[in-house]
């Protein structure tokens, strides 16, 4: 039977003291550079801010809808996400803000579906490089997930803040953010499958996280923690409808993983025992090759980073286009410039797709 581990790494633990998700608002977009997101401003111009982001327009907002998200509006809008189809998404998030906005202050459910879109509007932002707009929305995520009082929707939460704390060098609050969401999850003897899947996704980010401070032990011990708990899933057949967590997915956190440690040929015998079929999503599919892009790299084999870059683009073309991939095409453009076909890659993926 699957349970959760009983005692969780001490680096979730690391430096600081007890911090909720909420009391972590004044570093989640990083004091150390200076940015300071405050709970009023993130709350109070967080609409005005996605609207403005999005390219939303108040005609987009009134839309037409009811004024409250939808029991469909989530799910459509992750499967735009998984797509890779963020052009189209960034066309609905101004409604769905507006109405996530009024549905968060009507009690626990309509909490419940505003903490999704907070998420999934943090997860959009990381995509494009705004880490401001990302730590602020987690923030929000964090806040909406605690009126809903599920503990899944926290550890989401934690991880959607995880990423612009440990870019802005607080992998330690990260850390500490992902251990209280463990904690919360730890309360039911036999946990269901949503989470335990949400647990090893816990630990997953938390291996990463540690892998890119330079902490090799924890990345070790958080990656092997999530390893374990999708062997039991899959063992108990409980997979749930849905869930993020299966063993291709740890494969290919630990692919970025050893490529953070500095361990490129461990990075790409992860990458060479991947099949990126088994990936459920075009969105993983472009994440495992960008992965591997940056192994090849590192490995100064430019041929084949280059190969990976266009499996991205085969895989999601809008994730080729993203700042962070595009960066990684200028590098190979500009150490290889006589690969055939490369400037003409560099020059299309520079450009985004009309709307």
């Amino acid at each position: 039977m699957c349970a959760l581990p009983e005692a969780r790494p001490d680096p979730y633990r690391r430096k600081i003291g007890p911090k909720t998700l909420g009391s972590a608002r004044d570093t989640a977009a990083g004091e150390d550079g200076g940015v300071v997101v405050e709970r009023r401003r993130v709350l109070g111009t967080g609409l005005c801010a996605a609207v403005l982001w999005t390219g939303g327009t108040t005609s987009a907002l009134a839309g037409g809808r009811g004024q409250h998200l939808a029991e469909g509006d989530l799910p459509t809008a992750r499967r735009l996400f998984a797509a890779g189809r963020y052009d189209q998404l960034h066309q609905v998030l101004p409604g769905m803000v507006a109405r996530a906005s009024e549905s968060e202050r009507t009690g626990p459910v309509g909490a419940a579906r505003a903490a999704g879109v907070w998420v999934l509007v943090s997860q959009l932002a990381v995509k494009e490089g705004e880490m401001d707009t990302a730590a602020a929305f987690a923030v929000r995520a964090g806040t909406a997930a605690r009126r809903s009082g599920r503990p899944v929707l926290l550890a989401a939460a934690a991880r959607a803040a995880a990423t612009p704390l440990r870019r802005t060098g607080r992998a330690d609050t990260a850390l500490q953010l992902l251990g209280e969401a463990h904690d919360a999850l730890d309360t039911a003897p036999r946990p269901s499958p949503a989470v335990l899947d949400a647990s090893g996704m816990v630990a997953l980010t938390a291996a990463y996280t540690a892998a890119q401070a330079q902490m090799p032990s924890a990345a070790e011990q958080f990656a092997s923690l999530a390893e374990q708990t999708a062997a039991c899933l899959l063992r108990d057949r409980r997979v749930p409808a849905g869930g993020e967590l299966s063993p291709a997915q740890c494969v290919l956190y630990r692919i970025g993983i050893h490529q953070k440690l500095g361990d490129v040929d461990r990075a790409l015998a992860y990458a060479a025992g991947l099949k990126p079929a088994v990936l459920p999503t075009p969105e993983r599919r472009a994440r495992a090759a960008t992965d591997t892009a940056r192994a090849l790299l590192a490995a100064d084999d430019m041929p084949n980073a280059f190969l990976q870059l266009q499996l991205v683009e085969r895989a999601a073309p809008q994730e080729a286009r993203r700042p962070s991939v595009r960066a990684l095409t200028a590098e190979v453009a500009a150490r290889r410039p006589d690969l055939p076909g490369v400037t003409a890659f560099a020059r299309r993926t520079a450009l985004r797709p009309a709307t």
